[in-house]
């Protein structure tokens, strides 16, 4: 019998300016526990992604990653209370209730890539 257990999936996501995208993940509260070879790798307790010195054309901009919370409106104080909109140059969009049964909002990086930060509601 095979062994297909998975132990984990991670995205990567385009950094048009690396240097600045890995400053801007640091400022919203991930770790960057590695570098090397264009990549970094970035987490938040157990959760991950590696950040990649890589970009194509219209990439970035439409590129979406979701991430699924506890408490939606702490990780929305935090990423405000960051100053990140001002710093980067970013867009925040207030928390919205979706019609998918989730409080959410978005905010881009540095290179345009959309992160929705949600919770999921009854």
């Amino acid at each position: 019998m095979s062994n297909l257990h998975v132990t984990e999936i991670k995205a990567f996501v385009p950094a048009k300016d690396f240097e600045l995208s890995k400053q801007f993940y640091k400022d919203i509260g991930f770790t960057m526990a590695s570098e090397g070879g264009g990549i970094a790798y970035f987490h938040f307790e157990h959760v991950s992604f590696l950040l990649q010195n890589f970009c194509s054309d219209g990439l970035a901009e439409n590129f979406m990653m979701h991430m699924l919370v506890a408490d939606v409106d702490a990780w929305w104080d935090k990423v405000n209370q960051s100053e990140v909109v001002s710093k980067y140059g970013v867009k925040l969009w207030p928390i919205e209730l979706q019609p998918w049964k989730m409080r959410d909002f978005c905010i881009t990086d540095p290179s345009g890539v959309l992160w929705r930060i949600g919770q999921n509601v009854e």
